[in-house]
Formats: structure tokens, C-alpha cells, sequence
């Protein structure tokens, strides 16, 4: 018998490309069970693939940064910290976390097989015996509009979002005097491609790291948050700073306000997205 859930879930993470460096990404997760009946006849019960399953995904890799296995890529640890540095096209990144802040793959590139595998290996053997075999599929949103790949940490989050290299793959709409502008969404969409988020009150120091190091071309940020401490040396020319914290709501209040410092006599409204179907909106 074949048990199926659709949208199951989305995984909103980072991950290392030895093109792009931390690439925030979104992808909605598919799930498929083989398996015989149980004693209620059933493969299993939506309820408890919705709340097994999906926990497991988010425990495993939901806004963590993938890692994977790969000659640039060095790992240490040190006191309660995992240490990673990552050299990638002509630029180097380099983030000290708690180790549940990453994923660690067993692949030399985090891609969507790559993932999927990942899961397949970790979900099954969790699962009653009388699942025989799981498929997973992960996909993209499909977009018709512009949008951006961003990374960020929030450091006033309780939950998961603390964690400083996480990210989503997410859509921007602007709308200016209450015309939909492709011609700005484009502007910032590429703007922000690949972009690292930086709260300006983050901003250390290079002198001030604790377990990396950094070089000349390098923005450094920290902090505290309740799952330990984060800091970060990340390439500036490959980072935006934002004068308040990088929450999808202050995201579009300072789109909306440089949109309108611009262009002073014009409105504006932005509709900005953290990941699949939510986000924020900032007029101006």
C-alpha cells in the first residue's frame, strides 16, 4: 500500500556551495510511504506522519546550515563549539556555532539529492517496521515573480531563527503609487542575490573573534542568544547591514523607507516573503 502527503512541511535552511558560499534556500518537502497495513489499516496515520515525519526533518535540517563533505571545508571543535571555515571561489567564510546550528552531509555538494538522501536514511529507520520504503520529494516554489536567496540569524529568537547562517529562498513584490514595479523588483532581487542579512548592532571587531579568524575583506558579527554563542566572518561585498534586525518585518519597513528616500514625492508598499507563503508588508 502507498501512503502519500503533499506539502508535508518546508525547509527553510543555508547551505555551502563552493560557487555561490551560504545560499539561503526554501524547499517543500513531498512525502511518499510503502509500507503494509497496520492493525487500524492503515500504512500509518496522517496524524503521525505529520508530527513524526515532519519533526524529524525539522530536528535534522530545518534553519540549520547544511555542510558537506568537501575539501574546502575544515571542521574543529572547540569547548561547546563547532568551528567552520569554507573557502569557495576566490572567498573564504568562516561561522563558530553550538553544533545544532548545522547539518552535516555525507556528500560533496548540498543539492536536492543530496538532501533527499539524507532524509531518506535518517527518517526510515524511525519509522514503525511495517514501512517498507519512503520517497521524498523537495521543490522549489514555483515563483513568477522576481526573488532573492538570503541568509540571516536572529539573535532575539527563541527558537531556530537564532542560529546565525540560516536562510530562505524567497520572492519580492513592490508596488510604487499602487503599481506593481518589476522594474525595482528587480533591482533589489539582484541586489540580494546570495545575500548574508547583517543587524548592525552585531557588528564586532576582527580583533574580537573568539574561535575564527577573519582577513581584510572579511565583516565580523556575534552574538549571545539562548542556544549558545554565534559569531561570524563572512566577505563584506557579499553582505547587506540593516540598521535594526533582519526579521522579515524590518526587511520590508527598510525596503520601503530606501525606496522612499529615493523617491521622496512616490508610495510605496512591499511585500516581502521569509520563504514559502509567509511575510511581511511596509508601506513607505
Amino acid at each position: 500500500m502507498i501512503l502519500f502527503v503533499n506539502d508535508l512541511t518546508v525547509i527553510d535552511f543555508s547551505y555551502l556551495c563552493h560557487k555561490r558560499g551560504a545560499v539561503g534556500e526554501s524547499w517543500i518537502v513531498d512525502l511518499t510511504l510503502h509500507g503494509s497495513l497496520n492493525e487500524q489499516s492503515m500504512v500509518l496515520d496522517f496524524a503521525l506522519v505529520k508530527k513524526q515525519v515532519k519533526r524529524i526533518i525539522d530536528e535534522q535540517i530545518d534553519h540549520k546550515l547544511a555542510v558537506p563533505t568537501h575539501p574546502n571545508v575544515s571542521v574543529t571543535h572547540q569547548d561547546m563549539q563547532t568551528n567552520v571555515s569554507f573557502k569557495y571561489a576566490d572567498d573564504r567564510l568562516a561561522l563558530s556555532c553550538p553544533a545544532q546550528a548545522y547539518c552535516f552531509i555525507d556528500a560533496p555538494e548540498i543539492n536536492i539529492d543530496s538532501v533527499t538522501d539524507y532524509l531518506i536514511n535518517t527518517i526510515l529507520p524511525l519509522l514503525p517496521d511495517n514501512i517498507e520504503k519512503i520517497e521524498i520529494a523537495l521543490r522549489p516554489e514555483k515563483i513568477d515573480t522576481f526573488y532573492y536567496h538570503y541568509s540571516h540569524g536572529l539573535k532575539k529568537h527563541d527558537g531556530n531563527c537564532q542560529r546565525i547562517v540560516h536562510g530562505h529562498r524567497s520572492k519580492i513584490e513592490i508596488f510604487e503609487n499602487g503599481m506593481k514595479s518589476p522594474r525595482l523588483q528587480k533591482q533589489w532581487a539582484d541586489l540580494w542575490q546570495d545575500i548574508y542579512l547583517v543587524s548592525k548592532e552585531d557588528l564586532i571587531e576582527a580583533n574580537q573573534l573568539k574561535f575564527i579568524s577573519s582577513d581584510a575583506n572579511s565583516l565580523c558579527c556575534a552574538y549571545v542568544a539562548p542556544q549558545g554563542y554565534f559569531e561570524l566572518a563572512i566577505n563584506k561585498h557579499r553582505t547587506h547591514l540593516l540598521p535594526y534586525d533582519t526579521t522579515v518585518e524590518c526587511i520590508a519597513q527598510y525596503l520601503a523607507e530606501q525606496l522612499k528616500q529615493q523617491n521622496p514625492a512616490n508610495e510605496y508598499k512591499v511585500v516581502a516573503y521569509e520563504g514559502v507563503a509567509k511575510g511581511s508588508i511596509a508601506y513607505a
